[in-house]
């Protein structure tokens, strides 16, 4: 949403798993935009799902304090930690006229644009899972995904999302999660 050109609500659609942090990646980026003085909402939507069943979370954040209380239908951004998902989950429906998609996935923006006939749309990817494995080596993408959507959105700083990782993991995991945020944060590329 804009107001005189500046924009005054994001709202951001996370695609995942049971278990890949979806709704962890929701709520850390929505205390680093607390601590940037925004008000915010962060929460998941899914019911009694096992671990590895297709969830979603969403973050809402705003400028100027926020009166609705519903899910998100028409994201700026929806963030997507599973590629499989892709074959399975509309990801891109409702996405706002100028949204952006950012995925966890080799492949090149253009090849995923044309997958999901996204032509006017932004599309940013990331191979997140290879990062997380390279550095944490475990297949959890949520740290790195926030780092692409900070560099594709400029919606929080990374220092705020240094912050909170420092307050949600114990020492040595915070800065490891801090190494996979930076790295995924410089290979993100969009198209």
């Amino acid at each position: 949403m804009e107001e005189n050109g500046i924009v005054t609500l994001q709202e951001v659609r996370w695609h995942g798993r049971g278990g890949q942090g979806a709704w962890t990646a929701s709520e850390l980026l929505a205390k680093a935009a607390i601590y940037e003085g925004k008000y915010i909402q962060s929460f998941p939507e899914f019911g009694p799902e096992r671990m590895g069943a297709p969830v979603r979370a969403f973050t809402r954040i705003s400028k100027t304090p926020l009166r609705m209380h519903c899910s998100i239908y028409s994201p700026q951004v929806a963030v997507v930690l599973d590629p499989t998902l892709l074959n399975s989950t509309p990801v891109a429906d409702g996405l706002a006229q100028d949204g952006l998609l950012i995925i966890n996935t080799q492949l090149p923006p253009a090849k995923i644009r044309q997958k999901l006939d996204l032509i006017e749309r932004t599309v940013w990817t990331v191979p997140a899972t290879d990062i997380a494995v390279r550095i944490l080596g475990r297949p959890i993408t949520n740290t790195a995904m926030l780092g692409a959507v900070a560099r594709a959105t400029g919606i929080v700083d990374l220092k705020s999302l240094e912050r909170v990782i420092k307050e949600r993991f114990p020492a040595g995991i915070a800065e490891k999660n801090i190494g996979v945020m930076k790295v995924a944060y410089n290979e993100a590329r969009s198209g």
